[in-house]
């Protein structure tokens, strides 16, 4: 087990099969995010994790409440602080992250991030004009894990990608299809405009050519429209 030493104490992720048994009771959808979701893209582990990530919808967040109701759960409130979250207590927005662990004094287990949606679409945090429909934001694994496409968990990541974030895409990005890897490109080019990413994704996908500069989002982004960074 991986063990990471921080400001708030250390972390020591909880095994992904402890993380699943917890939260497959609930009756809201739940996705396994961060590095662990992109070995599950890719369908095997290649390298270490800090944290273990579970990703639940902002209107569903009492549900990790449920899902570990006799652990502590603690607010990145404001992002780059701590604080006990309350029992019952809806987050403000700007609340993207909470760290849970067993009891006082023991290590950090698993991390919650909440993500926004509209009705049927989950909506990017970091730029609102970046969408896809609820019924594309994960997929499951052979064994019945559901987890954050990677397609999406990789355009998290770019944002400002660390050495183990560039292994992950390089260990993903053959395992994208066309249709993931036009997403992707899209959000990218509309969040960045420009990006080291968007050569690779264009070789091999049909995208030859593909302009790098800002431009109005194509029809799989519907509206031209403190975080451990999802380990």
């Amino acid at each position: 087990m991986t063990r990471t030493e921080t400001a708030w104490g250390p972390w020591e992720p909880a095994p992904l099969l402890d993380v699943v048994a917890r939260f497959s009771a609930l009756p809201v959808p739940w996705w396994i995010a961060g590095g662990h979701a992109i070995e599950l893209a890719v369908g095997h582990a290649f390298r270490e994790h800090g944290d273990i990530d579970v990703l639940l919808l902002r209107r569903d967040q009492l549900a990790a409440q449920d899902a570990l109701p006799s652990w502590e759960w603690w607010a990145a409130d404001p992002p780059g602080t701590l604080r006990p979250w309350r029992r019952g207590e809806i987050l403000p927005g700007a609340v993207h992250d909470i760290w849970c662990r067993p009891g006082p004094g023991e290590p950090w287990r698993i991390q919650i991030m909440l993500e926004e949606s509209e009705d049927a679409e989950w909506v990017s945090r970091r730029h609102a004009t970046v969408r896809r429909p609820l019924r594309r934001l994960g997929a499951r694994s052979a064994t019945g894990i559901p987890y954050l496409a990677p397609e999406v968990q990789l355009y998290y990541k770019a944002e400002r990608p660390r050495p183990k974030d560039e292994q992950d895409f390089t260990a993903t990005l053959p395992t994208l299809d066309t249709t993931a890897r036009h997403w992707l490109t899209a959000a990218l080019t509309e969040s960045h405009g420009q990006h080291p990413w968007l050569t690779a994704l264009a070789a091999g996908a049909g995208l030859g050519g593909v302009s790098t500069r800002r431009r109005p989002a194509p029809a799989s982004i519907p509206r031209a429209g403190p975080c451990r960074g999802g380990g």
